[in-house]
């Protein structure tokens, strides 16, 4: 079984790993200080949950314009300028007196940006590693995630705390420029991935090869919806409980970090297409105790058991991955990734607006109901799945070599 370790020793990994990480820790510092300045500004539990989750609306029409150039672009300039970008877009945001409407035409701008972004880093990754080597290398980038979300949100509450909200949105900026740097400098100067011309037609046409499969299009409902609704919960935190918020998201960090490391190290072959939706339906069924209105040990309890039902992503993004061409490994997790990001804005949207005509609580079982019979229908569709065109779709990805590690 590879380890962790193994991947360290792959060239280009760590300084992807680094940026990645960096990137990561500036998003949920930036987040949460925005969030809290906008509650504070507004009253709105809506316009609070599309601060932190908002821009990730932005992904949908990136998802349709810009992903061809996820496999177009060379990956080391295109991963260090789209950071470069979201640290000047994030001082703009820290600017005294900026309007809301203003903060919210900022955050589509990096939300375009970033549909990119993740196609282009996911790309490069599944580059860098041996096709064995993937789900362990995506399993230690979300552990990375986890662990920056937990130190994020720590930080972002003590900053918040000790400066203000604005200062924790200029903390995040100056991150998002050590991540420029790091990608700069860490990574080699690769081509692109594909020949040919970005541009929105054939962005419409590789969306359209990838959906065209059954099997490739469940992968995809299963990695966008149900996340995507539990995701709507987490957005509710701040309005749920604005002083403990910071809390409630490291713990959420803590379950996800839980889950991808036992799922990506310790869970065989044989039994990752079993657990896929089992471990995904234990996304929403800790939310259901919410109904209850339970005490803030038990609240957290749940969070954290929640999310360890994240890993089922990785056994998804596995799944999908198997049935892709290779060439087009960018794209579709790019589209992965948009689809994802652009489901929970729109869940945040959702829940947002739930809370503000019902409760937080309210909101937070809905989505988790909701979340649960998107993931058993997903199942019931799977298991029934029949054939040889299901196992293996046409242009899925060919036989894996031992190792397409390149050099730069």
């Amino acid at each position: 079984m590879p380890r962790y370790r193994d991947l360290f020793r792959t060239p280009e990994f760590t300084p992807l790993f680094l940026t990645g990480a960096v990137h990561t820790a500036a998003q949920t510092v930036v987040g949460l200080g925005l969030a809290t300045l906008v509650f504070r500004a507004t009253g709105s539990p809506l316009l609070s949950a599309l601060a932190l989750f908002g821009p990730s609306l932005a992904q949908l029409i990136g998802a349709t314009t810009l992903l061809s150039a996820a496999d177009r672009l060379p990956p080391r300039a295109a991963i260090a300028g789209i950071a470069l970008f979201f640290a000047l877009g994030t001082a703009l945001l820290a600017v005294p007196g900026l309007p809301t409407w203003a903060v919210f035409v900022i955050l589509l701008a990096e939300g375009l940006a970033a549909s990119l972004g993740g196609g282009v880093r996911h790309g490069l990754l599944n580059e860098i590693l041996a096709r064995e080597d993937f789900l362990l290398g995506r399993s230690v980038t979300n552990m990375a995630v986890g662990v920056c979300q937990i130190g994020g949100f720590a930080a972002g509450g003590l900053l918040i705390a000790l400066l203000s909200p604005r200062g924790s949105v200029l903390v995040g900026a100056g991150l998002y420029l050590a991540a420029a740097l790091l990608a700069r400098l860490g990574l080699g100067a690769r081509p692109p991935r594909a020949a040919g011309r970005a541009s929105v037609g054939e962005t419409w046409r590789t969306n359209r090869r990838l959906l065209s499969s059954p099997a490739r299009r469940r992968c995809y409902l299963a990695l966008w919806v149900p996340n995507g609704l539990i995701v709507g919960c987490e957005s509710l935190f701040v309005p749920y409980d604005p002083e403990r918020a910071g809390l409630f998201f490291a713990c959420a960090a803590l379950g996800m970090l839980a889950g991808d490391t036992a799922v990506g190290r310790f869970v065989p072959a044989r039994l990752r297409g079993r657990i896929r939706f089992p471990l995904q339906a234990l996304l929403a069924a800790p939310f259901l105790l919410f109904a209850l209105d339970p005490a803030v040990p038990l609240a957290l309890l749940a969070v954290t058991v929640s999310a360890a039902g994240y890993g089922a992503s990785l056994l998804h993004q596995e799944r999908l991955m198997a049935l892709v061409p290779e060439e087009l490994g960018g794209h579709a997790l790019g589209l992965h990734t948009s689809g994802m990001l652009a489901l929970q804005g729109v869940s945040a949207a959702l829940a947002g607006t739930l809370a503000q005509y019902t409760s937080p609580r309210t909101g937070m079982v809905l989505l988790a109901l909701a979340s649960l019979a998107v993931t058993f229908w997903l199942a019931r569709a799977d298991g029934r799945a029949q054939g040889p065109t299901e196992a293996s779709p046409s242009g899925s990805r060919p036989s894996p070599r031992k190792d397409r590690r390149r050099t730069a």
